[in-house]
């Protein structure tokens, strides 16, 4: 299995390379050569561990079965996802909700970022590679601890964690500014999500930088989803919430299922619609975006403009305009590299781009598309709570208010699983404000108060962010990125 740039398809890299690679050298994605096809009928009886070697052992053929699935075990291992590993839950009439935030940081960034440091040490190793790995991130509030937590004090690996100042929840903030470790830091940057994302990948594309670096015996690499390695592992749970309805009898074998997804940067979705394409039974994968609704827009008109108001909303890790796996969707419809560079210069140039009527119309085949507002979240987080006792963070909220767009306008009745993307306890103060409480103005006293209210326990991971110190505190400027990145690893 070989990998190419969505915007030079005529470039080759294995999956090793690919991954510690990040970002195409061109500035596009990684994607693979082909979509490989399982035979999802046999994966019925796998655990966790079995189900996802095999499905990275298509996709990462340097590999083998056994050390894949060795990785599995030692990410997913007891001390990192307490109870389950992802929960199951029936939270309406045909509707069941994937929660992906057991892991240590309570977001379903884990799911990828316990994973990849096996991978990315393995990659190096195959690669022949004694260079020490510098790992940029740029987050909205998840990936950034996560990347943290899962990089830190690997040795032969440096990471810089970049998040917009003030443009996170205070817990996801805290979770990254006490992060422990002697080879990570963390930097606000002053700016939205797409300024921090934009200046990374300026980073990546900077020659003097790695020049710079190279002199140092250091390379870039990214933990952010632009990375291929970051997409692989969130395949495998999709085919896990199909397995586990059918094994409970929820549907039977062959039955067509939907998906609905928060969607901020398009990669947990993307993870979906490469599932579908191996040939998972899904029907339609549905977008729900809050008022940042780019992707709604897109998904309807086929034009993507980021010309447009941006707002901070209380589903802070979809605030975003620049959804970067839109690229590798558009490639994967187009199956041309020259129309996908074109699109990405038009967005660079005009802030916006448009695709032809056939294109959006195959892409409307798979996708639906919707937004809900800040009011009709906080809405659905009451309803989740009083009509079925299921407490949800604003992001997974999100997903249910546009399922219910999504039944509306097609009466479907097909069986739909929400992938919930974080702890309520994330956000722990609009949860309460949801469910009718007054606010305290200290984080961890609303935390004491939703756990008495509603009889349920905030993850230690963050009740134990209380009593910890704060490491990192700069906040620089975009234009002065490369120049920070140089300063901390200049040695």
């Amino acid at each position: 299995m070989l990998y190419h740039s969505t915007r030079r398809d005529n470039t080759n890299f294995t999956g090793s390379q690919a991954i510690l690679t990040g970002l195409a050298p061109d500035g596009g994605l990684f994607v693979p050569s082909s979509i490989p096809k399982i035979d999802y009928t046999k994966l019925l009886n796998t655990d966790y561990y079995t189900l996802g070697a095999e499905i990275l052992s298509l996709y990462l053929p340097e590999f083998s079965n056994n050390e894949l699935n060795s990785f599995f075990k030692k990410a997913y291992s007891i001390d990192k996802f307490q109870d389950d590993i992802l929960r199951l839950t029936n939270t309406g009439k045909n509707e069941y909700t994937l929660e992906l935030w057991h892991g240590p940081t309570a977001a379903f960034k884990d799911f990828a970022l316990v994973l990849l440091p096996y991978i990315v040490q393995e990659s190096k190793k195959l690669n022949d590679i004694k260079t020490d790995t510098v790992i940029l991130v740029a987050t909205s509030g998840d990936t950034g601890k996560a990347a943290l937590e899962g990089y830190k004090d690997i040795e032969g690996i440096e990471i810089a964690v970049f998040y917009p100042d003030n443009g996170t929840s205070e817990i996801q903030r805290l979770q990254m500014c006490t992060q422990e470790g002697n080879n990570v830091k963390v930097f606000a940057l002053n700016g939205n999500f797409d300024d921090v994302q934009t200046s990374i990948k300026q980073a990546f594309l900077s020659s003097e930088l790695k020049d710079h670096l190279s002199k140092r015996n250091k390379v870039l690499s990214s933990a952010n989803s632009i990375n291929w390695g970051r997409l692989l592992p969130q395949i495998v749970y999709y085919f896990y919430a199909y397995i586990t309805l059918v094994n409970r009898n929820n549907i039977t074998l062959g039955d067509t299922i939907d998906f609905c997804v928060p969607s901020g940067n398009f990669g947990d979705i993307l993870a979906g619609y490469y599932a579908k394409e191996m040939g998972l039974p899904i029907g339609t994968l549905i977008c729900a975006s809050n008022a940042n609704n780019i992707l709604t827009d897109f998904l309807q008109t086929g034009v993507y403009n980021t010309n447009r108001e941006f707002y901070k909303t209380i589903s802070p890790s979809m605030d975003i305009l620049v959804s970067s796996n839109l690229e590798r969707l558009l490639y994967s419809f187009t199956q041309d590299s020259t129309m996908v560079e074109a699109y990405y210069k038009s967005l660079a140039e005009s802030k916006s781009f448009s695709i032809p009527a056939e294109y959006l119309h195959d892409i409307q085949k798979t996708f639906f598309a919707g937004y809900a507002n800040d009011i009709a979240v906080l809405d659905m987080i009451k309803q989740k709570y009083t009509k079925e006792n299921y407490l949800c963070d604003p992001h997974t909220a999100t997903a249910y208010c546009v399922l219910e767009q999504y039944k509306e306008k097609n009466g479907s009745s097909k069986p739909c699983v929400v992938l919930s993307t974080a702890s309520p306890y994330k956000f722990s103060p609009d949860v309460l404000k949801a469910l009718g409480n007054k606010v305290p103005e200290n984080e961890f006293e609303s935390i004491k108060i939703l756990e008495e209210f509603t009889g349920t326990h905030a993850p230690d991971s963050i009740t134990s962010l209380h009593n910890k110190p704060v490491r990192f505190s700069t906040v620089v400027e975009p234009s002065n990125i490369i120049q920070t990145i140089k300063e901390i690893f200049s040695v």
